[in-house]
């Protein structure tokens, strides 16, 4: 009796979580900071590239540019996992759809797919997306689809914190800005390093 008894007060006392650091409990995100702007002719992405699981930044380069065809991108933000998962199968549904139509899909159809998808699976879901891409019909656009699943069309759509002030403050984690501009003549990539953004301290 004794023994149960002592057994079930360190059972109480103790669980499998105490033994666990507190960051590998939480769920893997992707930050985030990420922006897009329409311009006369086409649209510029970007984004940061750290994941963190709660304090701890498990990744300083992850690609939160994610395509999803080929003039169209998304800039992921929320779970890493949940935001993957929907622009995959988004980037499947599209494909099928530009097969059908036998000519490249527009941006438009994109952002209502993550919509649908996202207003399906809210209370599942932790995902904010930014659709942005170039056809012929449009041109360049840009779509928020925030959490909950709401499609707003902007000129200028932007997600999160000040990035380069935030990676200046933190002075350990560093990571890189990725940016991409997409026109009619396809797609342009390139990364800011750390070292090359803007500084802010006096010294």
């Amino acid at each position: 009796m004794a023994a149960y008894m002592s057994a079930s007060r360190l059972e109480h006392a103790f669980s499998t979580n105490d033994f666990v650091p507190e960051w590998a409990q939480e769920e893997v995100s992707t930050g985030t900071t990420i922006m897009a702007v329409e311009f006369n002719g086409g649209v510029v992405i970007g984004a940061d590239s750290r994941t963190t699981t709660g304090a701890y930044i498990a990744n300083r380069v992850t690609d939160k540019l994610t395509p999803i065809h080929d003039h169209i991108f998304c800039c992921r933000s929320g779970s890493a996992a949940d935001t993957q998962a929907v622009a995959d199968a988004v980037t499947y549904q599209l494909g099928f759809h530009s097969i059908e139509l036998d000519e490249p899909p527009l941006v438009e159809t994109a952002a209502n797919l993550f919509k649908q998808m996202c207003y399906r699976y809210r209370e599942e879901l932790m995902a904010g997306i930014i659709v942005a891409g170039w056809d012929k019909r449009k041109g360049g656009q840009v779509y928020t689809v925030p959490m909950g699943g709401m499609i707003v069309r902007q000129p200028v759509s932007v997600g999160g914190s000040a990035l380069a002030l935030a990676m200046e403050r933190d002075g350990s984690s560093g990571g890189v800005a990725r940016l991409a501009a997409i026109t009619e003549e396809g797609l342009e990539r390139r990364v800011v390093l750390g070292n090359q953004l803007p500084k802010f301290s006096n010294a």
